[in-house]
């Protein structure tokens, strides 16, 4: 315990100032390894923990499992010792600050699972001391913060915002995204009190181009799941036109390119085979229980995750439709999936569309295979399949794009594919009998 605690703000204000705190990242997945990299980079000394040996272990061999942290990147930042990994919670005893970017997943009741969460703070708790600054990174329900953290980290007796600082900041990494990365994207932050905001948002500023201070935790909890829950609705209605669309024998697609030339009042979004990722299938679904919980329901949320659910089944009827028209059945066709990944040009496999899509398809007698770059092999319905080479869709019947990966050659796929569903409008401007389109 600190004799003074009136010093401690102060103290730990300089050390984060100067540099001197030592940063500690619990959880070093698509978040967490980022945002150790861009502290190690602003100078910080950072340990990364995680419970997965194998995450440790390649972090301290500077072998970088993700893609937005090239090795080329991470290795002077472990060689100099500005960056290491461990799964010793211990190491909480020797940091001055911690960040837990662990993940939050969806029960099959779609009931939020907070068991990580609830372990990372247990296990931080048994080593937690005075002048710490404790940011929860992972999407979670507004009031997760109050309500769950702090409690456990006042057993020690310490006072928050005085003893210790405690904030919520929602992490936004996209994947892939060439243009917005963890340093560029703008962080929302809000503490339990004035004095937390006020320390996050220092901390936060020493490494990160851009800090969003609000008022409260509950504030900064909620504003991920409104971008999140803005963006599932939208594509949930534009998937619902898709539908309508179809039914019209009207293009989507042209319909979407002549609205996105209204220079104000329309935001174009695009239909596809489902919704993937970690955020947007699961982060509304927190919103909507937590509302129940007030008595409150939340249709838009329901009607669009049921909307953008039916879209996998959607597809393998268009493919089942496309095959029966080519005077072929799904049974025992031979059907080639584009792209597993759940967007294009990454390797993450999360909530992946594509998994929906080939269960279905096998489930209705289909013999499949697919190509990805970036996924060598998948499991469906205990089946294990490895990537196949782009040349070898001329030997399918069909031929599905799922995910619109920039390496695959369309030029090349069209003109040797029998048949293909375009579910991403991948080949725009393309013009072929052969081709169908979502």
């Amino acid at each position: 315990m600190w004799e003074n605690t009136s010093l401690m703000p102060e103290s730990l204000e300089e050390k984060i100032r100067t540099r001197r705190a030592r940063v500690g990242i619990v959880g070093l997945g698509y978040v967490g390894l980022p945002l150790a990299v861009e502290f190690a980079k602003a100078g910080f000394s950072v340990t990364g923990i995680d419970v997965s040996q194998e995450k440790v272990g390649r972090v301290n061999a500077a072998d970088s499992y993700v893609g937005d942290v090239p090795s080329a990147v991470l290795g002077p930042l472990v060689e100099s010792g500005k960056l290491r990994a461990t799964t010793d919670f211990s190491a909480v005893a020797e940091l001055d600050t911690i960040n837990i970017c662990v993940p939050t997943p969806l029960r099959k009741t779609k009931d939020p699972d907070m068991s990580f969460i609830v372990s990372a703070c247990q296990e931080i708790a048994a080593h937690f001391h005075a002048g710490m600054l404790i940011i929860l990174e992972s999407t979670t329900y507004p009031g997760t913060t109050d309500e769950l953290v702090l409690p456990m980290l006042s057993k020690s007796g310490l006072e928050v915002g005085r003893d210790f600082f405690l904030c919520f900041s929602p992490e936004r990494v996209d994947p892939g995204n060439p243009k917005f990365q963890t340093v560029n994207i703008p962080k929302v932050v809000g503490g339990c009190t004035p004095a937390c905001t006020t320390m996050g948002e220092l901390f936060y500023s020493q490494a990160l181009q851009h800090v969003v201070p609000v008022r409260s935790t509950q504030v900064a909890e909620m504003v991920k799941l409104l971008e999140n829950t803005f963006r599932m609705i939208n594509i949930g209605l534009v998937n619902e036109m898709a539908l309508m669309c179809d039914r019209m024998g009207i293009d989507v697609w042209e319909v979407i390119d002549a609205a996105a030339t209204k220079p104000f009042g329309f935001m174009p979004f695009y239909p596809g085979p489902g919704l993937g990722g970690h955020c947007i299938p699961i982060d509304p679904f927190y919103l909507s229980w937590k509302t129940r919980q007030a008595g409150i329901e939340a249709r838009f949320i329901e009607l669009a995750g049921y909307i953008n659910g039916q879209m996998p089944h959607f597809v393998a009827d268009k493919v089942q439709s496309a095959l029966n028209d080519a005077g072929k059945p799904v049974k025992g066709s031979r059907i080639h999936v584009m792209g597993v990944a759940y967007k294009r040009d990454i390797d993450d496999m999360r909530e992946s569309p594509a998994l929906d899509v080939m269960l279905l398809l096998k489930r209705r007698g289909a013999v499949l295979a697919y190509s990805d770059p970036y996924v060598p092999v998948v499991r469906i319905d205990g089946l294990d399949l490895e990537s196949k080479p782009e040349e070898s869709t001329a030997a399918a019947d069909c031929v599905v794009i799922v995910t619109d990966h920039s390496a695959f050659d369309y030029q090349a796929l069209v003109g040797r594919a029998r048949l293909v569903v375009d579910t991403r409008n991948a080949l725009k401007g393309f013009v072929s009998n052969k081709i169908v389109r979502l």
